[in-house]
């Protein structure tokens, strides 16, 4: 990565890894802006859904038959549209259309200045940039487990849960969209396990790979 030239990094973490925290620290180093909020923001507003509406969307995934029925019941322009109506007149927004919004939103956030992006579609988003750095920050499961229960207040049995419930759902949004798993580190220029390390610690270890 040339840190010269407009760079994008973008990172891909563990819920309770510290990952988020890493990347806005990253940021503040390099003096560039840091994206995590803003892409749900973005899409809840185009599409007026709300956040857990759109993720129970993004976890869909047609097979190539239902999507082929789809075209021949609607017409080919209706099933390119990002929504259409049901029998009942009940809006659809596709799943299609929210996965290729947040695409369009980070592909632009990346053309306009250097940032530091984190989130689970931001890798393969950013797989054309000629000047990304992708970065997967990892933890042990006992890790991740005291981190929950302290950012969350939650018991050791809850946090486990949540844990599993949305290692679950990015790794079936990863399969269902990017045809790849997230712990594949071919996808990743740097992984970084967080255990005994701080995040300014981690923050550091990115830059001296950056140089």
């Amino acid at each position: 990565m040339r840190k010269n030239e407009r760079f994008v990094i973008t990172i891909n973490r563990e819920l309770g890894s510290g990952g988020r925290t890493v990347g806005r620290v990253l940021a503040e180093k390099l003096g560039v802006p840091y994206y995590d909020k803003v892409l749900p923001k973005a899409l809840e507003e185009k599409f007026d859904l709300s956040h857990r509406q759109i993720e129970d969307l993004k976890g869909k995934n047609r097979s190539w038959w239902e999507e082929i029925k789809r075209v021949l019941v609607l017409g080919e322009g209706a099933a390119n549209s990002s929504e259409y109506y049901d029998e009942d007149n009940n809006r659809y927004v596709t799943s299609e259309a929210v996965l290729k919004a947040e695409r369009e939103i980070l592909q632009n956030i990346a053309s306009e200045e250097s940032c530091v992006i984190a989130g689970r579609s931001a890798f393969f988003a950013m797989n054309d940039n000629p000047n990304h750095l992708s970065v997967l920050i990892q933890a042990s499961m006992e890790h991740r487990v005291k981190r929950v229960m302290t950012k969350q207040g939650l018991t050791e049995k809850e946090a486990k849960k949540v844990i599993k419930m949305v290692d679950d759902t990015r790794e079936e949004y990863m399969k269902n969209n990017a045809h790849t798993s997230r712990y594949d580190t071919r996808n990743y220029d740097l992984v970084i396990r967080m255990d005994g390390k701080t995040e300014e610690e981690a923050a550091n270890v990115i830059l001296t790979y950056i140089g």
